[in-house]
């Protein structure tokens, strides 16, 4: 997976994640909350892999 879609996924991931944190929230559902949170932790750490995707690349065309 190239870093542009690690970072597309990550985000979709992070919004996902955060409406169902405030849904779960909203409508005192701690499971679906949860889940929110999760999901959204998922979407940080695929963003931070397409982060690092792009420095070691940008490393790499520097040699």
């Amino acid at each position: 997976m190239s870093s542009i879609e690690d970072k597309i996924k990550g985000v979709a991931n992070q919004v996902v994640g955060k409406v169902k944190e405030e849904v779960g929230h909203a409508t005192n559902d701690k499971e679906l909350e949860a889940e929110g949170v999760a999901q959204n932790i998922k979407g940080k750490a695929q963003k931070t892999i397409g982060d690092a995707k792009d420095a070691v690349k940008s490393g790499i065309d520097k040699l």
